[in-house]
Parts: structure tokens; sequence; C-alpha cells
């Protein structure tokens, strides 16, 4: 079964509201199965227009990482990223 990610490219206006977001969203990544393969803040964009902290996260499948993303856990936590950053965020399924 291929692997299944969320990838995450954020604008953070305010890291201290940030760090709340993250303080409840890693215990849901976490309860999912969640990996955090890459955490960078200063991704260097080379195509398009998108934030420079770039996020991946890896997820035992692709139902699994909308499980996640879907759950009451990070539902509560995307108000709080939303009032301080502006995300782009996409799942795929890793190839076999």
């Amino acid at each position: 079964m291929a692997k299944g990610y969320v990838i995450a490219h954020i604008a953070v206006d305010d890291m201290g509201k940030f760090g709340e977001f993250a303080a409840v969203a890693g215990p849901a990544i976490a309860q999912y199965g969640g990996k955090m393969l890459v955490k960078n803040p200063a991704s260097e964009v080379r195509e398009g227009e998108c934030g420079s902290l770039c996020v991946l996260l890896e997820f035992e499948s692709k139902a699994q990482a909308v499980t996640f993303y879907e759950s009451a856990e990070y539902q509560a936590a995307i108000p709080i990223r939303n009032s301080c950053s502006t995300t782009t965020l996409t799942i795929v399924e890793g190839l076999e």
C-alpha cells in the first residue's frame, strides 16, 4: 500500500500564534500516525507563490492522511492556523 502525504506551504504572519497552532496540531498528527518528514522555515520557492514554511507529513496511506485532516482534533487547529497564516495544503498518494 502506498503512503499518504500532506504537503503544506505556509506564509506565517504571527509566529507566536503559529506556535499555538503547532501545540494543537502536533498531538493530532501523532494520534493519527503521522510522521513529520520536512519542516523547513526557509524553503527556497523557485516557482509560483507560496509561503516559505514547507511541511511534509507522512501517513500509512492517503486514506489515513485524509482521516487525520478531517479529524475533530485537526479541524480544531485550523482556525488557529488561519488566524496567523495563509496556507496551501495538498494530500497526495505516494508511489508504491
